[in-house]
């Protein structure tokens, strides 16, 4: 193992969206039992930081590469494209419609503590990711960068709101 691979060759990884899921919960494991600092406990100062920037290494890359939005962002950079979340805030207007609704049905929601609307919203939002999902991953493979950083940006909306969503039926289960 090196520093220097890209997470899909850490792990041993064709580069692309979808992935084996049970290879890389396996290979993680792996690398965990090579690299954790507690192997390394009575080793020489050196060695155990090594061993911590190694374990460090691989637990962001799983989680980089466990998470599809992540992942899809992970495989734009490795591919020069920088989605730019913060620059590039352009969206159709029908999707920025949409989550404007979505918005105002969830201040509703929370202010008529009603948890089945909210459960609803988050199903319907759940379907929209996946159906997201399919359209990045087809772009991605198709390496259409340009196209699948505009279904990122997204995909990114309805990530924030579904946390939104979420912290939402927290309050409100306690």
């Amino acid at each position: 193992m090196n520093l220097n691979q890209n997470h899909f060759e850490l792990f041993g990884l064709a580069e692309r969206f979808a992935l084996d899921t049970a290879a890389l919960e396996a290979r993680y494991r792996e690398l965990q039992r090579e690299v954790h600092p507690d192997r390394f406990a009575a080793a020489p100062l050196t060695e155990q930081r090594i061993s911590m920037q190694l374990a460090t290494r691989v637990n962001e890359a799983y989680r980089t590469l466990k998470s599809p939005v992540k992942r899809a962002e992970y495989l734009l950079q490795l591919h020069g494209i920088d989605p730019q979340f913060e620059t590039n805030t352009a969206m159709p207007p029908a999707f920025l419609a949409e989550q404007m609704q979505l918005r105002e049905s969830l201040e509703e929601a929370v202010a008529a503590n009603d948890v089945g609307r909210l459960a609803a919203l988050s199903a319907g939002l759940r379907t929209e990711r996946d159906a997201l999902l399919a359209t990045i991953r087809t772009q991605l493979d198709a390496r259409s960068w340009e196209e699948a950083a505009a279904t990122l940006r997204q995909l990114m909306f309805l990530e924030k709101l579904g946390e939104e969503i979420g912290a939402a039926e927290e309050g409100m289960e306690y």
